[in-house]
């Protein structure tokens, strides 16, 4: 009998992996970020960060350039999993849509609970979810955590994605301009044309979101969303005919050929180009800000309370069921991990805070600090946190 192959592993399982992953290796590129930026070599590094390369400094070429890549995978796994995956149903939205919701909307409205005047604009920094961050957490946890939970967890931070993705297109955007906005309107009319037609290779709709990103680079609204844009222009059939790489759709091969790249390449490097706070030169009543402690309470406290408690409110109300062997305790364990916001949040706070380091450096030590209590905290509480009893095998006798 020829042996048995293991069973190759679902898209879900390999896409969380790689996210637990790249979790890790963000933590480790923060760290070092810091750790730069706190010692002799500091301004240099933030004169390194302002260095023009052509038409942008590398600071901007990372922010505007690299981060465009990152919200192309970020739409692509929106568009897949609405599609064909975990939000593909009603009853599959429901619940993280839900908690999701609240962790948007309580932390907003505790940062504003902080701030008054010029700095309300800082309202969406703790809305979003650092999904890599998270699941790097529970990756440290094994198998206390269950697969209900982490597929819960991914589901809720792309929902929260899709949100700072809107929130950015319609709150951060400056002053338009016509000309290159109609352009970038005809770059997207041609994706969308390609698409209708049935163009499958890669190749031509990547040549026309460059196009497409430098247009909108020039229109005012921020340049990573042509990432979004592209994205939903990319072909997918929901379930590939088989495992030949010709079959796969063009959706699948990209966001397979980005994920290593993003999650270890492009993250890290935003990581360290803006995790740099100089926290030792800062005035001592910086720690102390409105601005930092609005956006450290929104993701310890506000991510908790409004993703546990709506979540735990739409179960007692039985609009959703909930997270299969998960205890009402693991699931208020994963609501505390929905506190890290590092990428979102530090990318949003560039777009609230434009030029102001000040207030961008209170809004990143915020981050950092809020980001750093929840994922303890939601390690601590997911490694006592027990599952449910009718979730634990039971080993009779003599069988």
């Amino acid at each position: 009998m020829p042996p048995i192959s293991p069973k190759r592993p679902s898209a879900l399982r390999r896409f969380l992996h790689s996210q637990a992953a790249a979790g890790i290796v963000l933590m480790g590129a923060a760290l070092v970020a810091l750790l730069i930026a706190n010692s002799p070599f500091g301004p240099d590094y933030d004169a390194l960060l302002h260095v023009h390369l052509g038409p942008l400094s590398i600071g901007h070429w990372i922010n505007d350039g690299l981060m465009a890549v990152f919200f192309l995978l970020v739409g692509l796994e929106i568009k897949r999993e609405m599609l064909d995956g975990q939000l593909s149903s009603w009853s599959r939205r429901v619940l993280p849509g839900i908690a999701a919701a609240g962790g948007m909307v309580v932390p907003a409205l505790i940062y504003l609970a902080f701030n008054r005047g010029p700095t309300v604009t800082g309202w969406a920094i703790p809305a979003a979810t650092d999904i890599a961050f998270a699941l790097g957490v529970i990756a440290l946890l094994g198998k206390r955590v269950p697969g209900s939970l982490r597929v819960f967890l991914a589901a809720l931070a792309i929902i929260d994605d899709l949100g700072a993705v809107a929130i950015i297109a319609f709150f951060y955007t400056a002053g338009l301009s016509l000309p290159a906005l109609a352009g970038a309107a005809v770059a997207l009319l041609v994706l969308v044309a390609m698409n209708r037609c049935g163009v499958r290779r890669l190749a031509p709709y990547l040549i026309v979101g460059a196009v497409l990103w430098v247009l909108v680079l020039w229109s005012g609204i921020h340049a990573t969303l042509a990432g979004v844009m592209l994205a939903l222009t990319i072909p997918m059939e929901r379930t590939p005919a088989r495992s030949d790489r010709d079959c796969v759709s063009p959706l699948h091969r990209l966001e397979q050929a980005l994920h290593v790249p993003v999650g270890f390449l492009i993250v890290p490097v935003f990581g360290l180009a803006n995790a740099a706070v100089p926290v030792l030169g800062l005035p001592p009543g910086a720690l102390a800000a409105p601005v930092t402690l609005g956006v450290a309470a929104g993701l310890l406290i506000g991510k908790v309370v409004g993703v546990f408690g709506f979540a735990t409110l739409a179960i007692r109300l039985g609009v959703a069921d909930c997270p299969a062997g998960a205890s009402r305790l693991q699931l208020l364990g994963v609501a505390m991990l929905c506190g890290i916001g590092f990428t979102m949040s530090i990318f949003i706070t560039l777009l609230a805070f434009p030029g102001d380091l000040l207030l961008q450096a209170e809004a990143k030590i915020g981050v950092l600090a809020g980001s750093l209590a929840a994922g303890v905290l939601g390690y601590i509480v997911l490694r006592l946190a027990r599952p449910e009893p009718s979730a634990i095998p039971v080993t009779v006798p003599g069988r």
